[in-house]
């Protein structure tokens, strides 16, 4: 798939007067998502922990990385697909797992769905998601899908949910450990904005045969009892390495762990048997100073990207930012906020503009940089600044 034709798309526009449906600018989209939103559903998306620094050193860190051009390579026809964990994609790029959508936009993660499988590309759904699993698998159609857990306490309502997943045609989980917590977030806390507890983000676990067996009445009944078991059993523990062992069990697809940010855990991930990690530090949202996750990168994809398939997510605006990191060891990368801002701006059409501006950029500063496909990338293509 030619994803730069996007670009003569919008030019041959203006021929007539038109101009894109929004900017193609990642800053601008932001800030014209700020107008656009509400405080707390804006800062829900935008904020992160603590003095923002991680989230900071997130975007510092590829600035810390230059691409270097090659000339007359023969890179006029670009193949941009790629295979990751037994999921065809037309570029190496998923949608990651943003959760209440519904704050965005009245269609959530129905829209986004419905926007990926027009292109493609894989959407990871969120455990926290406004619709039930099973609605947004309809939506996407025959288009690849990915579930990421957020680990519930109960086993029973764990195992419920893996089931109904499979069911679902979700093909690999994606299993968050860096949020078994919320940390502390002084945008969602000035303003005390929390979604769950207004029961946005709980469509999955209120939908859930098992979760709803443990209520005395139901959702629909008695909504701050769910709301309140909802809390219990999403939040406040955290698990244990020998406790993979249950997933794997009870997951016959590929796993990955999400929010690796050291090489031991990266290897203790490889020994519980996992296929895949993510290295990723929620996009700065969970540990206030925390290492930016292309910092890491490199020294985790040399540890084990040759046992297990590395991704990498937690910063990615531009189609540079994608070169640079499949150049530095990932397989593929997740793209979190900028969609959610497409969003907000216009439901499906907007992520569809979103992935397309992203996509094409990633296809032209590929060609443009002497490379025919993401295989050929490697650190050879960068230079480092420091």
């Amino acid at each position: 798939m030619t994803f730069a034709g996007y670009q003569n798309e919008i030019y041959l526009q203006g021929l007539s007067g038109g101009v894109p449906p929004f900017t193609t600018d990642p800053d601008g989209l932001e800030a014209s998502a700020r107008e656009r939103l509400g405080p707390g559903p804006f800062w829900y998306v935008a904020g992160a922990a603590g003095s923002g620094a991680t989230a900071a050193a997130n975007r510092e860190a590829f600035d810390d990385w230059r691409i270097v051009p090659r000339m007359l390579t023969d890179a006029t026809t670009r193949h941009l697909g790629t295979t990751v964990l037994g999921t065809a994609m037309p570029a190496p790029v998923l949608l990651a797992p943003v959760g209440v959508q519904s704050i965005l936009h009245p269609d959530g993660e129905l829209a986004t769905a419905r926007a990926a499988a027009e292109l493609g590309v894989p959407m990871i759904l969120s455990t926290a998601a406004s619709h039930s699993l099973e609605d947004v698998a309809e939506a996407g159609g025959d288009s690849p899908r990915w579930f990421q857990l957020y680990w519930p306490n109960d086993p029973e309502v764990c195992l419920s949910i893996l089931d109904r997943a499979k069911k679902a045609g979700y093909t690999a989980l994606v299993v968050t450990l860096d949020t078994w917590t919320l940390a502390w977030r002084p945008h969602d806390l000035d303003r005390a904005y929390l979604p769950f507890l207004r029961a946005v983000g709980t469509a999955i676990p209120f939908t859930d045969p098992a979760f709803r067996a443990g209520l005395e009445k139901s959702p629909e009944d008695d909504l701050p009892m769910a709301i309140l078991r909802w809390v219990h059993l999403f939040t406040g523990t955290d698990k244990s390495w020998d406790q993979v062992a249950f997933l794997r069990e009870n997951w016959d697809g590929p796993i990955l762990l999400k929010g690796i940010q050291h090489v031991d855990d990266a290897r203790k991930a490889v020994d519980a048997g996992v296929e895949g990690i993510v290295v990723s530090n929620h996009g700065g949202r969970q540990v206030d100073g925390a290492v930016a996750s292309l910092e890491v990168l490199p020294e985790i994809a040399d540890a084990v990207g040759e046992q297990v398939d590395v991704l990498f997510d937690s910063g990615i605006r531009t189609g540079a930012d994608i070169v640079k990191a499949v150049a530095l060891g990932a397989k593929a990368v997740l793209v979190g906020r900028p969609f959610a801002y497409g969003l907000a701006h216009g439901g499906q059409v907007g992520v569809r503009h979103v992935l397309r501006s992203l996509l094409a950029d990633f296809d032209l500063t590929l060609g443009l940089s002497g490379h025919r496909s993401p295989a050929e990338l490697n650190r050879d293509a960068l230079r480092a600044r420091r």
